[in-house]
């Protein structure tokens, strides 16, 4: 003889009365966490957030926020069994040894995620040598723009700044011809040292995503310059544009070379592939000069 439904219940987290069986384990509902048994979440500091502050994901097999355990999911240390429920101290031992076995797992994935997400905060910056100069402009060598650009730039801009997470280092300078009263064209060139990320893992899509700001531009890996180099072009005919970025370690570098003009001097202004060997030679000369 089939046995009616039992009712259901309308609050499962509702305590057994005394004198009942609890709900057995099998028929208790599964919480989100994983193997069945909510898992208290685990805070995590190196829990990285999405790009631009979206939120990240939640890491796998930790309990939701704010969702309630069902009672008996963690046995009490020190409470007796309730009199009258024979198998209490057995589904105590299984909540006991479920709860044991998720907490590891959720150690497990914080611990991997720790090593998958990113170094921690508290490694040592990998500057590869690199130091502040007080100076940038007079610092960088700039001799290969000198044949086609040989007058100085009187007042460059120029910075050099300092934090306990980040040292920078800043030169602006105008570039003119020999006949010219205004500048021809103009250069910038910064230098970042992080001392508290490493950013290496967002440096090559940075550059990478100059192709969809523009189909103007062109992006190239530049192999001999530090870990990983990028040119980054714009030949249109009345503004060329070149920059070379490039990481070391911790480092990050970039030299803009860009020049305007009137349609009437079109053929005085250099050629992106032009500026592109100035560039290329400059930063050569530049890097070594920065430890």
């Amino acid at each position: 003889m089939s046995t009616p439904p039992e009712q259901p219940n309308p609050n499962p987290y509702q305590q057994p009365a005394p004198g009942q069986n609890p709900v057995p384990i099998s028929q208790q509902p599964t919480q989100i966490g994983g193997y069945g048994t909510p898992v208290p979440a685990q805070h995590n500091p190196y829990a990285q957030g999405g790009p631009y502050g979206q939120p990240g994901a939640g890491q796998p097999g930790m309990g939701q926020p704010g969702q309630p355990p069902a009672p008996g999911y963690y046995a009490q240390p020190g409470m007796p069994g309730m009199p009258g429920t024979p198998g209490t101290s057995g589904g105590a031992g299984r909540a006991v040894l479920w709860a044991v076995v998720g907490a590891v797992v959720a150690s497990a994935l914080w611990g991997g995620g720790v090593l998958l997400l990113g170094k921690s905060s508290s490694d040592k910056p990998d500057l590869r040598g690199y130091t502040v100069k007080d100076n940038l402009c007079e610092t960088a060598d700039l001799s290969a723009f000198k044949s086609t650009y040989p007058k100085d730039d009187d007042d460059p801009t120029k910075y050099a700044a300092k934090t306990p997470t980040l040292d920078e280092m800043y030169c602006d300078e105008g570039l003119e011809k020999d006949d010219s009263t205004y500048s021809d064209a103009y250069l910038y060139v910064q230098v970042d040292l992080h001392k508290k990320t490493d950013p290496s893992g967002e440096f090559a899509d940075s550059w990478r995503g100059y192709t969809q700001h523009d189909s103007d531009y062109k992006v190239t890996p530049v192999k001999g310059y530090g870990d990983e180099a990028y040119l980054v072009t714009d030949d249109t005919s009345t503004s060329p544009y070149v920059t070379l970025a490039v990481r070391d370690g911790w480092m990050t570098y970039t030299m803009q070379w860009s020049a305007f003009g009137s349609s009437s001097s079109d053929s005085d202004i250099p050629s992106a592939d032009e500026a592109k060997q100035w560039v290329l030679q400059a930063t050569k000369a530049t890097l070594p000069k920065l430890k």
